[in-house]
Formats: structure tokens, sequence, C-alpha cells
């Protein structure tokens, strides 16, 4: 679990080690909501919002930091720790199905 207020800094730095074709799941406390970051390859990321809003951003690198604020913000209003799980190869259907305990 990882203080809202450090979430950013440390999906950045630990994208950069991330693989291609793995992605990073960001999740509530309670497990409800989800960001989920895709490394599709070295310069594209796919980021699947999964919570208050459904959407789906494709962006650069580069862009990501000032959409994550804008999503943590968003998906996260009241948490004060996320939980940041590092997994592995990223297919659609298992990134969407992945289940875990709900609180």
């Amino acid at each position: 679990m990882i203080d809202k207020t450090r979430i950013i800094d440390s999906v950045l730095k630990k994208l950069k080690k991330l693989p291609v074709s793995h992605y990073m799941d960001l999740r509530t406390y309670k497990r409800n909501r989800s960001l989920i970051i895709a490394k599709m390859s070295e310069g594209d990321l796919l980021v699947i919002e999964n919570g208050y809003f459904k959407e789906r951003f494709r962006l650069k690198p580069e862009k990501l930091k000032r959409l994550l604020s804008t999503l943590v913000k968003r998906e996260f209003p009241r948490s004060h720790k996320i939980r940041l799980y590092v997994m592995g190869r990223f297919t659609e259907e298992e990134a969407g199905n992945t289940k875990r305990k709900i609180l």
C-alpha cells in the first residue's frame, strides 16, 4: 500500500523497470475501483480506468504524469492509501477479469 501523495512518483519509477507488454494495477483499499497501466511498447502506454468512469487512453510515457494526477483524483477521491500490483503479461481478458478479494 502506497500513500496517495507518493503514488505518481512510485508508478513512474516502476514503469521504467517494467518490461514491454506487462502491466500495473492500481486499486483502492477495498479493491472495487482500479486503474490499469499497460506498457505496450517503449513509447506507447494503455491506461484503462475502471471505477466511477470506464475509459481507455493510449498515450506517450511523458504524458502519463498529468493523466495520472487527474485519474487519481477522480477514481480515488477519499482514499489515503492505494494498492499497487506489478503484474505479468498484459492480455485484455485477464486484466479485466482479475478477481481480488473485495472488502
